[in-house]
Parts: C-alpha cells; structure tokens; sequence
C-alpha cells in the first residue's frame, strides 16, 4: 500500500500501484460509467486528469486496439477500487499512466460530491514522492476552470477521415473522440478533420460542420467562439460537448464549472419537444448555465442546466451529452444520423 492519492484539501487515500511509476498531478474527477474504462482513458476530454472508476472492478474484460478513443491515454491517472485483470496494468504501464487499486473509492466520490472536484496527485509509491512534500505542488497546481486545453489535443494538420460518401462533413477537432468520426462515416458522410484553429472561411464549403468534444474550459477559447459565430447561418453546425458549449457562448449564453461535473453513462436528459427522456453518456465539467428559452431543447434532470440547443434561424444545433455513445446507452444514436440524413435532403 505504498502508493497514494492525495488532494488539496489533505485527504489522503492509500492504495496500491498497479501502472506506471511517477507522481500524476491534476484534477480529480470521478465517472460512474461501468463499462468502457479504456475509452475514457483515451478520450481527449479527460486531458489533465485523475479519473476515479465507480466501478467495483476495473480492467475484467481486457483492452483491445480498437477501444482507444484517440492514438494514446489523456488522463493523468487511473485510481480504482480493484484491479480486474494484468492485461489491463500492463497497459497502464505501456503507455506511462500512473495506476492505483485498493483505493477507497467510495470515500474519494463522497468527498468530491460534497466538496466539488480538486487538484491532487496520484503517486506509485511515497519512494516517488512523499506525502508532505507533495501537498504544497498540488495546492500549485492550476486549477482548471480558465484553463485553455484544446491546444494540447487537437490535430496540427487537417486529414481526411473518410474520403467518400455524402454529404461532406468538416469536425473541427477541439478533441475529437474517434467513435464520432465513427459515427458520422456510418451515416454515409465523407468526413474531414480541421485543427481548432481552423477559419470560418475554410468550412464553408462543407455542407455541415461538427464541433466537436474536448477538454478544458470553454470561455478562454475567444478565437474558437468567434470562429463559430462566423460559421453560423452559413453552414449548418452541430456542436458535441464542448463544441455544445461554444455555441452556446457564440450566442450570447453563459458557461460555468459545475462542482463535480457529468461524468458516466447514466444521465437523465429531458427533451422538452417530444418529453421523451434519453439516458446519456457524458463527460464535462462545465456547463451552460439553465435557460428557460425556446432553443434549449434538452435539459439535465439532474441539475437543470442546459443540454441541447435548436436555433433553426441559425442553422445549428448541438448537445452537451454523447450522441456517439462511447461507450455508453444509444437512446440518442438516431441525433447524428438524423442530421446528416437532414444534410442529404
């Protein structure tokens, strides 16, 4: 048990090392999906973190190549309640990441619920880095809400996905998931990866342009908002996550962290048109603040805070939850599919 968790506040969690040597530093963050652990290793949105499995067991059903949500690990650190297999750890291992089992998870979710996600630093073992002298780095550390991340994740050059099919898709990657480009290729669309500093201009010829998921804070990102703005009405949108969040800015509304974020496979949303309620995937720790106006389409049951736009003057709409599902329910596959069908037409 010579490995640890500890946070800003001084809770400190013992466990045991089961990755990679080192000291992780970043921000604690807890998801209660059951499945899809490598997935959310991988999936860019998690950059800068130390994600806490809910999970009893972590790792039973092995990793395979084609799970990986981007090319390697974005999270910092891994921190579970029981290590479920070796070929797991070893992956850990492989790719640098910092493991711990044995960690009193319960605790650890307990502690983030009430007092909101916090810095901390997961250590393989105290011969890394001793607890005293690792308290004053974490409380160093910054704190993520100003923290502009994309620039970190997203593709320097612009590639082609998937080169035919109709209709023709840009995705400005802010951090994009592959099971999107995924997605979107299964509905037939011939799909185009921009970097996030792409113009407006550039995209326009597109018949529709994704924005895509991705890590971070939403309001340092002045010249992405401003891009996306410049697209509207032009060509149609559909925003994803952060790329949900920055539609929301481009028109007027406001964003802020949310205390411990949605993180996990099992969130209610209400869509107000139809009443239906969708079981979600999501990952995001900040949020658009609750609207009571017509284009906020979807609403967390959770907390209210605002879950999908419609601005059909516009051209764009978007959702803050996963529609690509991975992993995760698929009550909302049908909203990809649907609006490159609505593309088509």
């Amino acid at each position: 048990m010579s490995g640890y968790l500890l946070l800003e506040d001084g809770t400190l969690l013992r466990g045991r090392s089961v990755g990679a040597d080192g000291a992780a530093f970043g921000e604690a963050v807890f998801t209660t999906a059951m499945t899809g652990y490598q997935e959310t290793v991988t999936d860019p949105s998690y950059a800068e973190q130390l994600v806490c499995f809910t999970a009893p067991m972590v790792g039973n059903y092995g990793v395979a190549e084609e799970r990986l949500e981007s090319d390697g690990p974005h999270a910092k650190a891994v921190l579970m309640r029981r290590l479920g297999g070796s070929e797991w750890a070893e992956w850990l291992r492989r790719h640098g990441l910092v493991g711990l089992e044995e960690i009193d998870t319960r605790t650890l979710v307990l502690r983030l619920r009430e007092a909101g996600a916090m810095r901390g630093v997961a250590v393989s073992s105290e011969d890394v880095l001793s607890p005293d002298d690792a308290l004053g780095r974490v409380r160093a550390t910054p704190v993520m809400a100003g923290q502009a991340l994309v620039a970190q994740v997203s593709t320097p050059a612009a590639y082609v996905f998937r080169a035919e099919g109709s209709p023709r898709v840009a995705v400005i990657d802010y951090g994009t998931k592959r099971s999107i480009l995924r997605r979107l290729a299964t509905a037939g669309a011939s799909v185009t990866v921009f970097p996030h500093t792409v113009g407006a201009e550039e995209l326009v010829a597109f018949d529709g342009v994704v924005l895509s998921n991705g890590p971070g804070d939403p309001e340092p990102l002045v010249q992405e908002v401003e891009t996306v703005r410049d697209l509207l009405g032009r060509v149609p949108v559909f925003g994803i996550c952060l790329g949900h969040q920055l539609l929301g800015l481009a028109t007027g509304h406001e964003t802020y962290k949310l205390p411990f974020g949605h993180r996990g496979a099992n969130h209610p949303v209400l869509d107000r048109r139809s009443g239906r309620v969708l079981v979600t995937s999501q990952n995001h720790g900040f949020a658009v603040a609750p609207s009571e106006e017509a284009e906020a389409t979807h609403v967390s049951l959770y907390d209210g805070t605002v879950e999908g736009f419609d601005f059909p003057g516009l051209r764009a709409r978007s959702v803050q939850f996963h529609p690509e599902a991975g992993p995760g329910p698929h009550d909302a596959w049908p909203l990809l599919e649907a609006w490159v069908e609505e593309l088509r037409a």
